[in-house]
């Protein structure tokens, strides 16, 4: 099971080696320790590009973790790689899933107005300015959540809500 890193520095050496301590010293049952496994080997694959073995690891993962919290990450991991090849539809189904296991996640509320500000854009280029409004207007929402629960992140974000006047929520200004 354990992945063989191709891409060995001391603070991915450094990371398993602690992580591999802290399994063997924590009081969790055996699916909880082989989840973390496969949840550090899909986080190894995925920042070397390996997402078709990275996806494979996150599955495993959440077949085996029980933990809510643990399993947001999970399936935010996994709609990052759908993200990252352009499946935009699947990665937010991920993301929502993973928000509704961990409301306070602000990464995943700002990567679904990521990809509704870019489907906006989409719509307005092909003139489809009704549609591209309302993605707009999704984007807007979802990244005025991830501001409130993270007010120094997402600064182009706030950005782009006061030039676009979308800041109205949350008392961002």
């Amino acid at each position: 099971m354990p992945r063989l890193q191709k891409n060995d520095n001391f603070i991915d050496k450094t990371f398993t080696v602690l992580a591999d301590i802290v399994l063997k010293i924590l009081p969790t049952s055996k699916e909880e320790k082989e989840a973390f496994c496969y949840y550090r080997d899909g986080m190894s694959a995925q920042s070397e590009g390996e997402y078709a073995e990275a996806l494979e690891n996150y599955y495993e993962a959440l077949t085996l973790e029980e933990d809510p919290y643990d399993r947001s990450y999970i399936l935010y991991n996994i709609g990052l790689i759908y993200a990252s090849n352009g499946e935009h539809i699947k990665a937010l189904e991920y993301y929502h899933q993973a928000l509704e296991l961990n409301t306070r996640m602000p990464q995943a509320l700002n990567n679904i107005a990521v990809i509704y500000h870019y489907q906006g854009l989409k719509a307005a280029d092909k003139k489809k300015f009704e549609t591209s409004k309302s993605m707009f207007d999704k984007a807007a929402i979802y990244w005025q959540q991830a501001i409130y629960l993270a007010p120094n992140n997402y600064i182009e974000a706030q950005n782009w809500l006061k030039t676009t006047g979308k800041l109205n929520n949350y008392n961002l200004q």
